[in-house]
């Protein structure tokens, strides 16, 4: 895992996009960037690579149902393929191994052993 920042992305699970992106573009006075369609509805709040500060987007969830665990957070790993190794025999499950995502790197998503849905983040 990287050591300087550990969470590095966060994705906030939507029924409706639109009214949630009006939700959050209005009550931060922001404009989100929408992403790609083929990566499914999407759009980033405002960040620079630069800054120590994290960014995250909405997600557009089909059959979503609204709970508490509809944001999923993204820890910074130097490869994602090193914690999905040790993910199942710590109690964990594997839903979506290590899958390329573009200029942006890679993304892998857990459930951990609470049953949270956890994601890893890395550029190789």
């Amino acid at each position: 895992m990287n050591k300087s920042n550990a969470v590095g992305w966060f994705d906030i699970h939507v029924a409706n996009f639109e009214r949630a992106k009006s939700f959050y573009e209005k009550v931060f006075d922001i404009k989100l960037v929408d992403l790609p369609l083929e990566w499914g509805k999407q759009a980033v709040f405002p960040f620079s690579p630069e800054s120590p500060n994290i960014s995250g987007a909405l997600v557009e969830k089909k059959d979503l149902q609204p709970n508490a665990n509809n944001t999923v957070v993204y820890f910074e790993t130097e490869d994602c393929i090193a914690e999905e190794r040790r993910i199942e025999q710590e109690g964990g499950k594997i839903i979506q191994p290590k899958t390329h995502i573009g200029e942006f790197g890679y993304v892998s998503i857990f459930i951990d052993s609470e049953g949270n849905t956890i994601g890893l983040h890395s550029r190789k």
